[in-house]
């Protein structure tokens, strides 16, 4: 069956407003950040060096592979910082502040705006996460093997964290509060299984509960990705994150109220 003139012209135009939307959105959340992130990104980078160095240096004597743990766990801790902390700040102000109504009065989809704010964390958390790769491993020595799969693995990654982190923003009672509660959630998804930590050096409990943490499926599918051997492990890991990355966000466009278009 095809398409009439007029419904196809309807079409291309539909097609080109959310993509104009999209931009636009993404622009806007970018131009908030434009005096800041520099800041977010020194944020972003002290305390994945730190930890690096922390854990990076007593790991050496369990070999290569404990290393490789701590450098792919820095990079989870990066993008903890850079995309769930964030995005979790910016939902509660712009909550905080009516922009999530006055976004509302707008001819904008609603998907759109949290597609945009969590496109504008990953690109904020390009840096830092740079930074971190190459920081570890000239002090780690970790070797890398970097595949193309991390193309899509970074992003994988990134999906879930920054729904978290939304949520977050938006249950809140009040900005002030989101700092804390995001930080206790870090520290918990950083030691919750084998993120930063070798498995060697973990109970078996601990180890059991990573099966159930985000943050687990994305350190085993950034270790493959980056250092290597990617697996069949890696699909398992980019399916868990892909679903849970689809719920949380659905949870998040379910939570963000808006007026019927």
């Amino acid at each position: 069956m095809s398409l009439s003139p007029n419904s196809a012209v309807s079409l291309d135009r539909k097609r080109q407003a959310v993509h104009i939307q999209l931009a636009d959105l993404l622009l806007i959340q970018l131009s908030n950040y434009r005096w800041s992130w520099r800041g977010m990104v020194v944020t972003g980078v002290a305390a994945p060096l730190m930890t690096l160095v922390a854990v990076g240096l007593p790991a050496k004597q369990y070999g290569t592979d404990a290393l490789a743990y701590v450098l792919v766990g820095s990079i989870v801790l990066s993008l903890m910082f850079q995309i769930m902390n964030q995005v979790a700040h910016n939902f509660s102000f712009m909550k905080a502040m009516g922009m999530l109504d006055y976004f509302a009065t707008l001819p904008v989809y609603r998907f759109l705006l949290i597609i945009a704010t969590v496109l504008a964390f990953l690109l904020m958390a390009v840096p830092s996460l740079l930074v971190t790769l190459v920081f570890g491993v000239l002090v780690l020595g970790v070797p890398l093997q970097i595949s193309p799969l991390a193309l899509v693995v970074i992003p994988l990654c990134a999906l879930p964290l920054a729904g978290i982190g939304a949520l977050i923003g938006l249950t809140a009672p009040s900005p002030q509060e989101v700092g804390p509660f995001t930080l206790l959630l870090t520290i918990v998804l950083l030691f919750l299984g084998p993120v930063v930590l070798p498995p060697v050096t973990l109970p078996d409990w601990l180890l059991a509960l990573g099966h159930v943490s985000p943050s687990g499926y994305a350190a085993s599918a950034l270790r493959q990705a980056m250092v290597g051997p990617v697996t069949g492990r890696l699909w398992l890991d980019l399916a868990v994150l892909a679903g849970l990355a689809a719920a949380v966000l659905w949870a998040v466009g379910r939570k963000i109220t808006w007026q019927p278009r």
